[in-house]
């Protein structure tokens, strides 16, 4: 299967995510956790890459980020995925892949949308059971949002949060949005209004990605009865 395009643009709004090689447990204890945030810390003071959002889960990472140049969020992915595999390795004397390979990743318009991207991030251990609520999981901005702990710091959001964030992040997301939302993270198609969605991918040739899944009618080789 041919590799989806990076679509990328100066300033635009990126969900990125990696899962461990064949969904191993890559955050083994609270220092594998703390060391790649301090990685993150590290690659932002590299290149100027706004995040807004990340939660790290014992076989994955979320990160909504925005970087100022299109070509630098490569960059600084690659240093950080590069600088954590051989931390992970040196520490635990192991070799080999760590990561599942190329990171997924998909763009965000920025409107409310963003706001249901951050949402869908910071709900994520609760989702998947490791916490009752968003507070309850020490790995994601969520935490150091809602209060002034020490950690790596998100930018603040483009759109205004509602009063209560915690509240609004606990409140679960609708059927329909997580299944948008899925469908980008497995198809890395846009996430956004359907005008906005088809534009970007016109603009990206991302078509693939918002076409319907499965041999279209009439095109399976067999004549048509």
């Amino acid at each position: 299967m041919p590799r989806i395009a990076r679509a990328l643009s100066d300033n635009c709004y990126c969900h990125i995510i990696n899962r461990g090689n064949g969904r191993q447990q890559v955050f083994h204890k609270d220092g594998d956790y703390q060391a790649f945030l301090d990685l993150i810390q590290a690659a932002r003071e590299h290149y100027p890459v706004r995040i807004y959002a990340w939660c790290l889960m014992p076989n994955h990472f979320h990160l909504l980020v925005q970087p100022d140049v299109a070509d630098h969020l490569s960059i600084w992915m690659q240093w950080l995925m590069t600088s954590h595999v051989r931390r992970y390795h040196r520490h635990y004397g192991t070799s080999g892949h760590v990561w599942q390979g190329r990171y997924k990743s998909f763009l965000v318009q920025d409107n409310d949308h963003l706001l249901t991207v951050v949402r869908y991030i910071e709900a994520n251990p609760v989702r998947a059971g490791l916490a009752q609520t968003a507070p309850g999981w020490q790995w994601s901005s969520h935490v150091v949002r809602e209060n002034t702990s020490d950690g790596l710091k998100p930018d603040a959001l483009p759109v205004a949060l509602p009063a209560d964030w915690t509240e609004y992040v606990t409140v679960p997301l609708t059927d329909y949005e997580l299944e948008k939302i899925r469908n980008s993270v497995n198809r890395q198609s846009p996430f956004g209004k359907e005008e906005w969605q088809h534009e970007v991918c016109r603009e990206n040739g991302l078509e693939s990605t918002i076409r319907p899944l499965g041999r279209p009618k009439g095109r399976s080789g067999y004549a048509e009865k």
